[in-house]
């Protein structure tokens, strides 16, 4: 199976409703690499890496995320594959 990377960028209520410790949660539980952090203007951003058929069903999930989000939205892009070791939260940029 190929290994892919992908970026995403997801609007809505995704602040101060444990976004990020779901993402952390369900990423480390599908098997993915990466990170996710918080971003000045409300938004979160993530990075995830594994085999493409988990990535698409991340991103499905995200859709959703914790019960607390609203998730307007998600960017989803191509990203250039790293040497990334578990799931990591990020410090907001």
């Amino acid at each position: 199976m190929a290994v892919i990377a992908r970026h995403l960028l997801i609007s809505g209520r995704v602040q101060d409703v444990f976004y990020r410790n779901w993402t952390v949660d369900i990423a480390k539980g599908l098997g993915l690499t990466g990170w996710v952090r918080n971003r000045m203007d409300g938004s979160v951003e993530a990075v995830v890496q594994g085999e493409a058929d988990v990535v698409e069903r991340f991103v499905a999930l995200a859709h959703d995320g914790p019960s607390a989000a609203r998730v307007a939205g998600i960017a989803v892009s191509d990203a250039a594959m790293t040497e990334l070791t578990g799931f990591e939260k990020r410090a907001t940029v």
